[in-house]
């Protein structure tokens, strides 16, 4: 009885410093903005922003509701356990808080400025082939199956395929409570080693594809960067991929180049041109802020040690299929010995390690 209680109180006081970390006068507040906003109107004025506006709402009533709902359970548990009033379900009861817990907690660490947002993330095949296009495709669907049994919402922004299988590369949004927050960490170079499905011989490879992962920001977002319309250099043609015969009927795809820093984005998924314009200056803009922020890292890095940017340099984990199964994260040493499951979208475990890592 008395390890029941100590467990429930201890449950009790990481609720107390979760509530500190979690700044829920702030998100009350925000609240109530956005509340008033959402009843204005002329909201729907500009529907994109409507959109974003009442999904915040959405996700920040959510979240308030659920640590009220947690605050009431842990109370009931902490008013049985002291009374020794305990029913059947006592114990099922404190591990389904220990595990809400365990997740709210995961959040307080998400409180970099952007981590709220919606993530595009782009996988680029190295060296190697068809055996590294494979290798990126096998990537792709590894998280979009993660995205997947979040319930969040993907929608591929730019799509090249390889010649005889796999991909080169694809750029894909993905909308979802704290989507940056959670993706961000798997910037970096993948590496795989298996036996060929390409070779007769079935040689030993090993494959490398590159993650990038940016926030979805707005101009707003962004007041110290202003993308001014006679720096931005439009092209239009026709979508080589996805879309079918609609989309080569017309030049929907879009490939924007940034003049000042030579950036070059492209987006062709959509069917029709406006979308697909939208979707390039929401990854141009992403690209931008990344590039400042590097800068910014550069500059300070004589003060707070080496900075590495997601580059080919940035090996951040291994997925070895053959002469033995293993999935190693270099930064943090998690590890396990099924790859498939990870392969099928399993990195809750990876993903939460390098947050906490990132947060001590």
């Amino acid at each position: 009885m008395q390890e029941i209680k100590t467990t429930v109180e201890s449950i009790a006081a990481r609720l107390e410093k979760l509530k500190s970390a979690l700044n829920l006068a702030e998100k009350k507040r925000k609240v109530e903005v956005l509340s008033r906003e959402s009843a204005s109107p002329e909201l729907w004025n500009d529907p994109e922003k409507a959109k974003k506006t009442l999904q915040e709402l959405s996700s920040l009533k959510k979240e308030l509701e659920e640590v009220e709902e947690l605050t009431q359970t842990i109370d009931t548990l902490k008013g049985l356990a002291k009374e020794e009033a305990l029913t059947p379900d006592f114990e099922a009861e404190i591990a389904k808080a220990q595990k809400d817990l365990q997740r709210f907690e995961l959040i307080s660490f998400l409180s970099d400025k952007y981590d709220d947002k919606n993530a595009i993330v782009s996988i680029h095949a190295g060296q190697g082939g068809t055996e590294a296009m494979d290798w990126s495709n096998m990537l792709f669907r590894m998280y979009l199956r993660f995205c997947e049994k979040r319930g969040w919402k993907i929608q591929t922004i730019n799509i090249s395929e390889g010649e005889e299988a796999g991909i080169k590369s694809v750029t894909f949004k993905v909308e979802g409570e704290y989507a940056y927050g959670y993706l961000k960490g798997e910037a970096g170079t993948h590496r795989l080693v298996r036996q060929s499905p390409f070779n007769a011989d079935k040689l030993r490879q090993t494959s490398f594809a590159l993650v990038e992962v940016l926030p979805e920001l707005t101009d707003t977002d962004l007041p110290d960067i202003e993308i001014k319309e006679e720096d931005l250099d439009w092209q239009f043609f026709r979508a080589s991929s996805q879309g079918g015969q609609n989309v080569q009927k017309v030049s929907s795809a879009v490939r924007l180049t940034h003049k000042p820093t030579g950036i070059v984005v492209t987006a062709q998924a959509e069917r029709f041109q406006e979308q697909n314009r939208k979707n390039a200056l929401d990854l141009l803009r992403g690209r931008l802020w990344l590039k400042k922020k590097e800068e910014e890292k550069e500059t300070k890095k004589e003060l707070k040690g080496d900075y590495r940017p997601a580059s080919w340099g940035t090996q951040i984990r291994s997925y070895v299929l053959h002469p033995y199964k293993m999935v190693k994260d270099l930064r943090t040493e998690v590890e396990t010995g099924n790859p498939e499951a990870v392969l099928d979208g399993e990195i809750d475990e990876f993903i939460e390690a390098e947050l906490k890592i990132a947060n001590k």
